[in-house]
């Protein structure tokens, strides 16, 4: 197949919290009028699976090419079933609820889930009061929490972290969150839509859930939830190939990875790779190129790089994300390493299961 950059439908979500910040801050083209809280730039996740739009793949979804060319366009160890990140960008205009996902663990005896939903943000923009609540104090019981969640006191158990823009933080399932208001997100999670919420109103437009049926979510996210996991934000490690370019790791783990990189000048920049690659712009277009395709990523636009293709090239200036799936030895460890890091600072780059320093 001659595979080239695949640009996908994004599914929207307009959510209570949600506002206009992906259009007005990042420049978003054709998005619908009203609330938009969520643009899924990339989602095999059922009932919104993404499909091609353009080429000679157009009209094909996500979920088939990964069925019929899982290594062509994943990477040469992939085997499917389905794409295995997930990326949106979220406007936090209001506060989210309260609400975790569950591990992988919990999703399948809990969930039937094949998986859970670890992620991580990479805030975008913050109000300079902005805050996000991750995870609970120490020496908060399960007891102690469910109070709390029925009064909706979130502070008495819950630990409230300042949020700047530019950093990033690695949330693993089982952790109780939130952010918002006055925070636009860029997520990179594990393909999946399960959550458990602990608000007395529905996420999508604010109606009353029934008392039973609130408590009932709080108690279903009270078995899911880890009283131990604390993450901590982090303005991620540096790793520039020269003075034009500005690549900076932001987070990493066995889910995916999320790097930022920062083009300065026009000079052309060619990167090859064996992996898949989402590239979501978050600056002013820019040009890019593969054998036998060019193009120019627009505002806020995503395109997804098949690993076949094994080489792309970069007309900058450009400030550009990019997640994968990552070989954690070659991909982390190895360039970190390289770069002077210790193990104990590579950690801080997200999996709490030390898994980034595993020999």
């Amino acid at each position: 197949m001659d595979w080239y950059p695949l640009r996908l439908t994004t599914p929207i979500r307009s959510h209570m919290f949600g506002g206009h910040a992906i259009a007005e801050r990042l420049g978003k083209r054709g998005l619908p009028p009203g609330r938009i809280a969520e643009t899924w730039e990339v989602s095999d996740v059922d009932g919104s699976i993404a499909q091609v739009t353009e080429g000679s793949l157009e009209g094909q979804s996500l979920r088939n090419l990964v069925l019929q060319h899982p290594r062509e366009l994943i990477g040469a160890d992939f085997d499917g079933p389905h794409f295995p990140i997930l990326t949106k960008f979220i406007d936090g205009c209001g506060m989210l609820p309260v609400h975790l996902h569950a591990d992988d663990e919990t999703a399948r005896r809990l969930e039937c889930q094949p998986n859970g939903k670890t992620e991580a943000w990479h805030i975008l923009w913050a109000e300079p009061d902005a805050t996000a609540l991750v995870g609970l104090k120490p020496g908060v019981d399960t007891k102690a929490l469910r109070q709390a969640l029925i009064a909706q006191d979130y502070d008495a158990v819950m630990r409230r972290l300042p949020v700047r823009t530019g950093e990033t933080i690695y949330v693993p399932g089982g952790t109780l969150h939130s952010f918002g208001p006055g925070t636009l997100v860029y997520e990179v999670e594990q393909t999946s839509d399960i959550q458990q919420q602990a608000m007395p109103w529905q996420m999508s437009d604010g109606a009353p859930l029934s008392h039973q049926e609130w408590i009932a979510g709080i108690d279903a996210l009270i078995e899911q939830c880890h009283l131990d996991l604390r993450p901590t934000f982090t303005p991620g490690l540096r790793l520039s190939h020269n003075t034009a370019i500005d690549r900076v790791l932001c987070t990493a783990g066995p889910y995916f990875a999320l790097e930022r990189w920062r083009v300065t000048d026009d000079t052309p920049f060619i990167h090859g790779f064996d992996k898949a690659l989402i590239l979501s712009n978050v600056g002013a277009p820019f040009g890019l190129k593969t054998q036998g395709w060019s193009g120019r990523l627009a505002a806020a636009e995503t395109v997804l790089i098949p690993a076949a293709i094994g080489e792309f090239q970069l007309t900058g200036p450009a400030d550009v994300l990019i997640s994968y799936l990552p070989d954690l030895e070659f991909d982390i460890r190895k360039p970190l390493h390289a770069a002077g890091y210790s193990d104990e600072v590579i950690n801080t780059l997200g999996d709490p299961s030390g898994a980034l320093v595993a020999n």
